[in-house]
């Protein structure tokens, strides 16, 4: 039986895909916040998310562009660890992160506020 050791950037395109996407993330949700300072003071929130979309698009849709890039870094993390046997830790820590999000995501979901 041969050790696989452990490294820590990834060796392959989906681990390379997975850290790329995490690093993307939190960069659109500091641009998307930095929109409602910028472009939408006066604007308020919409009640549900077309709502919002259509009264404040640039921030909706960035906010909505950081959360698909997370969910995609999950899934992409999750291919690379399982199917392509990726063992680097930014590949681990990049999944976790995106699963973290989706938890959160599903909390928001079943109890909003």
């Amino acid at each position: 039986m041969t050790r696989q050791s452990w490294k820590i950037t990834p060796k392959t395109i989906l681990g390379k895909w997975s850290i790329g996407l995490i690093i993307v993330m939190p960069i659109l949700f500091i641009i998307g916040s930095s929109f409602t300072d910028l472009l939408y003071k006066s604007v308020p929130a919409g009640e549900t998310i077309w709502a919002d979309i259509a009264a404040r698009p640039a921030l909706a849709l960035t906010m909505l562009a950081g959360m698909g890039a997370g969910i995609a870094a999950f899934i992409t993390g999750l291919l690379a660890i399982v199917r392509q046997k990726e063992r680097a830790l930014l590949v681990y820590a990049s999944t976790a992160i995106g699963a973290l999000l989706i938890l959160f995501l599903i909390g928001e979901v079943v109890s909003p506020h």
